[in-house]
């Protein structure tokens, strides 16, 4: 490509600072070096994970910075050792990665890769300790390896799936983030339970009008806690004569955490943390619910890893037995993102893919 080895000029959306709006800005996107890649993103989506950091209200805060993880792009170029990858392959970026080499890569159990595992902290590339954005020559910090709310980004190549060209990049965009690890939390919230089998499905949330999107998925019941004058794990246990076979908490929560334990049943129950806490949160509940078997487990990314297993996760969607649709209530053009993080921020939708394309 003509762009090739070249510095390119694109729009990015900034962070300038916590809380405050994104800017539109024109960024300056080196070329990829050594075991990178240069990504053209087509398809971006909205992430709760953005919004958090954004706001940096539990996380160190780091700007200025492009933020954004779950997308669909085209890659523009790659740099010196990238031998998986060529210039117009599809590919999903990941925020967390996989090396192939180190004992997590290499285990069946483990998706944690000892030199591409999420640093949220991290605002550079990790082969030079330098960032690939600038404006203006003042560097522009990344996001968890991807900052995909710019046309243009630089992805080390382990932090990128290699898909099948003939999926649509607007709607399997969100399985880089989101719909897998939900998916993967139960199988390995709703849809996952539902393609687990089971039988009754209870949605938990602070919401009422959730209720109306998670029948879609599958829900069969609904509890919001604020009907309640009794502990919402003392409800559900009770709703199901003894509790839950499996939780799933989503939020990040830490109460939400320990009502997702403190409801499975004895004997058998598991409750799976997906949502990221609060750094300084603790979570403390009685040792007893342990010694009455209730298992408790964390998952990061639904244990999949991320090169080897999302290729056939898009596959599911390409054979129809994953529904993506539904999952994406709301779309816009990238020039409107802060209307994507507006609709977040008031609990409205799902997911808003933002098309690159005006």
């Amino acid at each position: 490509m003509a762009t090739t080895g070249k510095v390119i000029k694109c729009r990015a959306a900034v962070a300038w600072e916590a809380g405050k709006p994104l800017s539109i800005e024109e960024v300056e996107v080196a070329p990829p070096k050594a075991m990178e890649v240069r990504v053209k993103i087509l398809y971006t989506a909205l992430c709760h994970t953005d919004v958090y950091f954004w706001e940096a209200k539990g996380q160190t805060p780091v700007f200025p910075r492009i933020l954004g993880h779950e997308a669909g792009g085209i890659v523009e170029s790659v740099g010196e050792g990238v031998t998986e990858l060529v210039p117009g392959d599809h590919v999903l970026p990941v925020f967390t990665g996989e090396c192939k080499e180190c004992a997590h890569c290499k285990s069946e159990e483990s998706n944690l890769c000892d030199l591409l595992r999420i640093n949220v902290d991290r605002g550079v590339m990790i082969g030079d300790g330098q960032s690939r954005f600038t404006i203006n020559g003042k560097p522009i910090f990344h996001f968890v390896g991807t900052s995909t709310f710019s046309e243009y980004t630089v992805i080390h190549v382990g932090c990128l799936a290699k898909i099948n060209p003939e999926a649509p990049l607007d709607k399997v965009c969100v399985l880089s983030c989101g719909i897998s690890t939900g998916l993967g939390a139960t199988l390995n919230a709703m849809e996952g339970a539902k393609m687990a089998g089971a039988s009754r499905i209870i949605g938990v949330d602070l919401n009422p009008a959730k209720y109306e999107q998670a029948k879609k998925f599958g829900c069969t019941d609904f509890v919001n806690p604020n009907d309640h004058t009794k502990p919402v794990q003392e409800v559900l246990v009770e709703m199901t004569n003894g509790g839950v076979d499996s939780a799933v908490e989503c939020t990040g929560n830490i109460n939400a955490m320990i009502s997702a334990f403190e409801c499975v049943s004895d004997g058998w129950g598991v409750a799976v943390l997906v949502g990221v806490p609060h750094k300084d949160a603790v979570f403390k509940t009685q040792p007893m619910n342990f010694l009455s078997e209730k298992t408790l487990k964390g998952t990061f990314f639904g244990n999949y890893k991320p090169r080897t297993d999302l290729p056939e996760v898009v596959e599911m969607y390409m054979r129809k037995e994953l529904d993506l649709e539904k999952f994406i209530t709301h779309s816009v053009p990238f020039s409107q993102i802060n209307t994507a993080f507006d609709l977040m921020l008031k609990g409205e939708g799902l997911r808003c893919v933002m098309r690159m394309e005006e």
